[in-house]
């Protein structure tokens, strides 16, 4: 099977939204009026990103889970998205996983793939999402205000427990395993949460490389700080195994170990209550954690307001 035979057997499919859509030497989508675009282009490279024993349905799931998940952080609704693959070889059985798990989160989200590209090589996977928001809506990074409160939505550390069961570090119960390795592999990107804290929250991010670090990123953004509670990792766990979990590992895995795909954002304490109003609505649970203070950096206190020293890192895809 060539190149063009695989885009047209796999990946064409008529265009709902754009105005040309896969065939063409470029897509043409025409934003809706009165909207800002949003765009974000995510790469998942096998060994990096992967194994090479995930399920290709999960794989393909993930693949624009990640993205979408950057235009939640920003409060933005999906639109159409571009994938450029690289492949070994044509697996012809494993591209119809792979696009199953790719159109069925693509078609929940009415985001169409509108171009692309594929070639021979190492498997990696880029895909490069687009969206719209309200103008004047979008949701930054960079706009967090003194005093704060801050957030984090849904559950924290089991993508990074199932990540430490497959190196050998802990031993888990099947059970366990396979419900850790469900959030590793198909993560739920914060969609409609992200459009619901529109005008309600004032920086947000989403948790990719790690709580502590994805914050960070906010913090310097805004130029200020925070002080976050420790006691209340303990209630972002949704895994029983993390609370039989070494403490060590256990706050690693919710404080720094990514790929959680969670929301993390600030919003005045004046907004508490639209902040459970978003939550309510997209039934998402929603988690205080702490505030954003004048003095930058981040101080962790544990329940008796006490600093607590710990070593937590964020994922760089260099270090």
């Amino acid at each position: 099977m060539g190149e063009f035979d695989l885009i047209e057997r796999f990946f064409k499919r008529p265009p709902r939204h754009a105005n040309v859509g896969v065939g063409d030497d470029c897509a043409v989508w025409t934003p809706r009026e009165g909207h800002q675009l949003a765009l974000s282009a995510d790469m998942l490279v096998e060994g990096r990103h992967f194994l090479s024993t995930v399920d290709p349905v999960h794989l393909g799931h993930k693949s624009l889970a990640v993205n979408l998940s950057d235009l939640a952080a920003c409060g933005a609704t999906p639109q159409a998205f571009l994938l450029s693959l690289s492949l070994p070889r044509v697996d012809e059985v494993w591209l119809s996983s792979f696009t199953q798990g790719l159109f069925d989160l693509a078609d929940a989200h009415a985001c169409e793939l509108i171009g692309g590209d594929t070639t021979q090589g190492p498997l990696n996977i880029a895909i490069t999402v687009m969206g719209d928001v309200p103008h004047g809506q979008v949701i930054l990074r960079r706009n967090a205000q003194v005093d704060d409160d801050v957030y984090v939505s849904g559950f924290l550390g089991d993508a990074r427990l199932a990540l430490e069961a497959f190196r050998g570090a802990i031993s888990l119960h099947e059970s366990v395993f396979s419900a850790a390795r469900q959030r590793l592999e198909c993560p739920d990107p914060r969609v409609a949460l992200g459009q619901a804290l529109r005008g309600v929250a004032t920086a947000m991010a989403d948790i990719s490389d790690g709580l502590v670090g994805d914050l960070g990123h906010i913090l310097q953004s805004s130029h200020v700080g925070a002080e976050i509670d420790v006691s209340c990792a303990s209630r972002l766990m949704a895994t029983n195994a993390l609370w039989h979990c070494p403490d060590d590992l256990a706050f690693t895995c919710v404080l720094s170990g990514g790929d959680d795909y969670e929301l993390v954002f600030t919003a005045p304490p004046s907004k508490a209550r639209e902040v459970q109003l978003a939550a309510e609505m997209t039934g998402t649970r929603v988690t205080r954690i702490g505030r954003i203070t004048a003095e930058r950096g981040l101080i962790l206190r544990d329940a008796n307001g006490l600093a607590v020293t710990r070593a937590l890192f964020s994922f760089d895809h260099f270090a």
